[in-house]
């Protein structure tokens, strides 16, 4: 598959605006970002690259933070060997062990979960699913009905199933992350997984003991509302994805609207975790 690489350099970027503009560049079909000395670089499927959309978007940030870039066609790669380069593994509070596939098992270690990341978003490094990891390690999952919203590789739903939930259906708008989902249920024997393709209009009329969602602030703030819709009264939402302020604040009184409480917390370097339930 032949990819290309755009290298962004920016002048007075905040780090939520390059988050937001993250966002927002995944939307046009972008897939994979690596963090640079002066802006980060992103990659994107050759044939699915809008050149006309990217420009606009970049000129609708102008008033915000000055932008260059340009674009170069990758060669062809190995990117399993890629990854395996950059992809180390993970303990989470000394009972998760997060490996690719060509790492050594640790029996010793309670949970297993084993993730194969192709180009997908999730294996457990950055510090917002590292949290999401932690929270769920804390929670009462047995017999629990879960709906996973931005799953990426579906490490959360992995790692939930592996706590005894009885359901969990699995949701990404990126068709690699998708892929990666029902694969990566597969590399960890997970068979109570519904993995679907697309975003909150996918969401199926079910209703749900717990909802995971790892995205951002503005696509969560847009999504709360069918969240609502379909937890169950007493239920727990995790979001992850954002920062404490002003995110946090926004975020709790969307979730008032639809009688969803805030509970508390986590915080990691700028990133924010949080937990809430419905009344």
């Amino acid at each position: 598959m032949q990819y290309t690489r755009a290298i962004f350099k920016f002048e007075h970027i905040e780090d939520y605006q390059q988050d937001l503009l993250i966002s927002d560049l995944a939307d046009l079909g972008f897939d994979t970002f690596e963090d640079s000395e002066k802006g980060f670089t992103a990659f994107v499927i050759k044939e699915n690259l809008d050149e006309q959309r990217l420009k606009e978007l970049l000129a609708s940030h102008e008033d915000e933070f000055a932008t260059t870039y340009h674009l170069e066609d990758v060669a062809d790669e190995n990117w399993n060997a890629e990854w395996e380069k950059n992809f180390s593994p993970l303990v989470i509070d000394d009972v998760c062990y997060v490996r690719a596939t060509f790492h050594q098992p640790q029996p010793s270690y309670p949970y297993e979960i084993v993730i194969d990341p192709k180009m997908a978003f999730g294996t457990g490094h950055h510090q917002t699913t590292t949290m999401m990891m932690q929270y769920i390690l804390a929670a009462d999952l047995k017999d629990k009905d879960v709906l996973d919203m931005g799953c990426g590789t579906a490490i959360l739903a992995i790692l939930a199933s592996k706590l005894g939930a009885k359901s969990l259906t699995a949701i990404d708008y990126d068709e690699v992350c998708y892929e990666s989902t029902i694969e990566n249920a597969a590399l960890n024997n997970v068979d109570n997984l519904e993995a679907l393709c697309g975003s909150k209009e996918v969401i199926p009329d079910s209703k749900y003991d717990v909802i995971f969602a790892n995205i951002n602030r503005n696509i969560l703030l847009d999504q709360i509302h069918r969240y609502a819709e379909v937890l169950k009264t007493d239920g727990k939402i995790f979001f992850s994805g954002f920062y404490l302020e002003p995110d946090l604040a926004m975020i709790t009184a969307e979730c008032a609207k639809y009688n969803i409480k805030y509970l508390d917390n986590k915080q990691n370097g700028d990133w924010v975790a949080a937990q809430f339930e419905k009344k």
